[in-house]
């Protein structure tokens, strides 16, 4: 069967065009409320398009509507790709889960974990139990950080060794070296830079850059003509104006404050968050994960490692532990894969998807998942970058589960 987003009629795969319409109002909703500019959405089911919207604006001041070639910083919806990337090299027998991260970088050999910080602010460590393993990596729990927040003592560290200033991926490793991990490995879930890391070893074990590295063996297979780190000056028009908000508070332009609108490929491609994209683009790469690792033709990656890139990797206790980041709350049902999580308990976690749904967000309030057991993806981009966003991913599942016949 084709299953290359060929258009189809919504009752044709088994979905309600009604449902699919109250998808839409609700997101209009958000727009007619002044807390939103304007989204994109895209629903596919057993590989056929069968729903897309474009609602509202890209630049307010101008009234340019959005388009569905408009380009969207994508920001941690990168993390997903980058997986799969991982997932490239695993199949070639380049690493596997149980390797310690050091084996790829030694720079990280040793690592140290942080016990406190002494009368001077210098830190107290003590060894690490056992070395971070790439699982650990590649599910946030082997002792990394993001560095952003002033009142963690290891943020902190990470701030007075400039390790959000490097200038490529490799000074990155050097950086985060002189820093200790933030917990013993595996004994706690904490959002972080571990993406990078994962970049940084990509290209380790390529020789490429990571943006070479997705372009020949992700964008340029899939057909993803516009992702990228960057907009080239030809496409520059084409990206969504991006906004903030706070509570209660109207809609202002914000320049970027995350990482720069680069023009050009950048000298140190974020794995974690570096891509733009669109909803064509990107929909192609949901289903690729859906199709089994590979998309009209062109195989990117065995079904064997996308299922355990796409499967729960973290413990009870770190399901039980209340962790996660933003709308993105780990618990019992809802747990953790390779860079991205996944419902194994829908019914327990609370979210009307089917068992091994794969998910993730981006921080200007994009939103993707791709649910196997019902064969189905959704993708949605906004441009909001703002802690009050509301909470779309969860609001078009509960609605989307009403639109399956």
């Amino acid at each position: 069967m084709d299953r290359t987003l060929e258009p189809s009629r919504p009752e044709d795969e088994g979905l309600s065009s009604e449902g699919l319409a109250r998808i839409d109002a609700a997101i209009q909703g958000y727009i007619d409320e002044g807390r939103l500019a304007g989204a994109v959405t895209l629903v596919a089911r057993h590989g056929r398009r069968v729903h897309r919207s474009v609602m509202g604006l890209d630049d307010i001041a101008s009234r340019k509507p959005l388009a569905l070639d408009t380009i969207f910083r994508i920001f941690s919806m990168t993390k997903p790709v980058t997986g799969v990337a991982m997932m490239i090299l695993h199949d070639r027998g380049l690493w596997k889960p149980e390797d310690p991260i050091a084996k790829f970088l030694p720079e990280l050999e040793g690592a140290k974990v942080l016990i406190g910080l002494d009368a001077d602010g210098a830190p107290t460590v003590a060894d690490a139990h056992h070395a971070p393993t790439m699982s650990e990596l590649m599910t946030h729990t082997a002792g990394f950080s993001y560095g952003t927040d002033p009142q963690s003592a290891i943020d902190r560290l990470y701030g007075a060794a400039q390790v959000n200033q490097s200038g490529n991926l490799r000074e990155l490793v050097q950086r985060i070296a002189t820093v200790p991990l933030a917990y013993q490995p595996g004994t706690e879930w904490l959002y972080s830079l571990s993406v990078d890391i994962q970049g940084a070893i990509i290209e380790r074990l390529t020789g490429m850059t990571l943006p070479e590295f997705f372009d020949e063996q992700i964008f340029a297979p899939l057909g993803m003509t516009d992702t990228a780190f960057f907009t080239p000056p030809e496409k520059v028009a084409r990206r969504a104006t991006l906004y903030s908000s706070g509570e209660g508070a109207p809609l202002t332009v914000l320049d970027n404050p995350l990482l720069p609108d680069f023009d050009a490929v950048p000298s140190m491609a974020s794995g974690g968050a570096g891509l733009l994209s669109t909803i064509g683009d990107y929909a192609r790469f949901a289903q690729m994960l859906l199709n089994g690792g590979e998309f009209d033709g062109a195989r990117v990656v065995s079904a064997e490692g996308l299922k355990l890139q796409m499967a729960n990797h973290v413990s009870d206790d770190i399901l039980n532990g209340g962790f996660g980041v933003g709308n993105q709350r780990i618990r019992p049902g809802f747990g953790f894969g390779f860079d991205g999580a996944v419902f194994t308990d829908p019914l327990l976690a609370g979210v009307p998807v089917g068992v091994g749904t794969y998910q993730w967000d981006g921080a200007a309030g994009t939103w993707f998942w791709v649910d196997p057991e019902n064969d189905l993806l959704f993708v949605g981009l906004v441009q909001l970058l703002s802690a009050a966003a509301p909470p779309f991913q969860l609001r078009t599942q509960q609605l989307m589960a009403d639109a399956i016949s």
